[in-house]
């Protein structure tokens, strides 16, 4: 087996392992934050940071790191159009989980989304763009300086500090999408940040003093900052929120802004033929679609003993079938003479 295939296969198993330790993190954190709830502790969505004392907490935190740290070495070894893809894994892995762990219940629809997030991934892998080849924290800092990122990175904090002073103190804790919004726009930046800090620790190896490059520092300040504000949003949101509507909406909206980042920063997308970039939209919309079939339903109490009721059809047709979806609630009074159907 060649070293190129070996590669392969490392980066691969990197970026599962990521998924993994990443989707199970959700379920800690809140594991843990119920469980500071019922200790009647101030909640994290009102402002508390008792969750810094839970142990549960810290090891949601730990797997989390864990995951990120394998996703970063994941881009060492394979190409970004097979790593950045499978962390829809991680929606999945945090939706089984939740079934087991939260009881949040996985019904037929959230079985299809999730074959549907599987099926979406498999296409972006083949169709996904591939980065521009970035060597040295020089040519990064020469991309950094670039006008269109430039009014790209002024947008992400104009409008986070929009949402965390103006709509957040209003709006936070009654619309999923604003603490959700902060951590995915500032997200962004922070992958960003990790691949120069990964471009300087390859150069670090190779010899380079790239300790006394001010860009390594001021990568690592930002990665600091973002990771934290990062860190603050999302608890609040998992505290507020159902995990199940946290977690793919988050998928969605930081999938979103760290492509348009990467699109506008390392310009991929110019290189791309059609069949590439319809292929990959493609493959993206699927993955939303499969999120919102995995999460939309999520309090339908629907399985495949039952859809034989929900498809046939008795002497008043689609009548029938509202009844018998309230039979297979339990509902009394929904049979006629002689145990038929009314």
């Amino acid at each position: 087996m060649d070293v190129a295939r070996v590669d392969f296969y490392i980066g691969l198993s990197l970026a599962v392992s990521s998924s993994l330790f990443i989707g199970a993190s959700f379920i800690l954190k809140k594991k843990g934050l119920l469980r500071l709830a019922s200790k009647g502790s101030t909640r994290a969505g009102q402002g508390g940071y008792a969750y810094l004392k839970e142990g549960l907490w810290w090891a949601g935190l730990i797997s989390m790191g864990a995951g990120e740290a394998a996703n970063f070495a994941a881009y060492a070894f394979a190409p970004a159009t097979l790593v950045t893809p499978l962390g829809a894994l991680s929606v999945l892995v945090s939706a089984v989980l939740s079934s087991y762990f939260l009881n949040e219940r996985l019904n037929v629809h959230g079985k299809i989304g999730c074959l549907l997030c599987v099926l979406g991934s498999t296409v972006m892998v083949v169709h996904a763009p591939q980065e521009e080849e970035v060597a040295s924290l020089s040519v990064m800092a020469e991309k950094l300086k670039d006008p269109g990122f430039i009014v790209f990175a002024v947008c992400v904090v104009g409008s986070s500090l929009v949402l965390i002073f103006v709509v957040a103190p209003r709006f936070g804790q009654k619309n999923v999408l604003v603490y959700i919004l902060i951590c995915s726009v500032i997200g962004s930046l922070s992958v960003s940040c990790v691949k120069g800090l990964g471009i300087g620790i390859k150069e670090l190896f190779s010899g380079t003093a790239v300790l006394r490059e001010p860009l390594f520092w001021c990568l690592v300040v930002c990665l600091v900052v973002c990771v934290s504000i990062q860190i603050s949003y999302l608890n609040k949101a998992l505290d507020i929120f159902n995990t199940s509507i946290v977690t793919p909406i988050y998928y969605v909206f930081f999938t979103t802004s760290v492509m348009a980042c990467s699109a506008i920063l390392f310009k991929e997308w110019l290189s791309m033929s059609t069949n590439a970039v319809v292929g990959t939209i493609s493959g993206f919309l699927t993955i939303v679609l499969g999120i919102f079939l995995l999460h939309a339903f999520k309090d339908i109490t629907f399985s495949w003993d039952s859809l034989p009721l929900y498809l046939t059809k008795g002497p008043q047709g689609i009548q029938w079938s509202a009844r018998a979806y309230m039979a297979v609630h339990g509902q009394d009074g929904l049979t006629g003479e002689e145990g038929k159907p009314c």
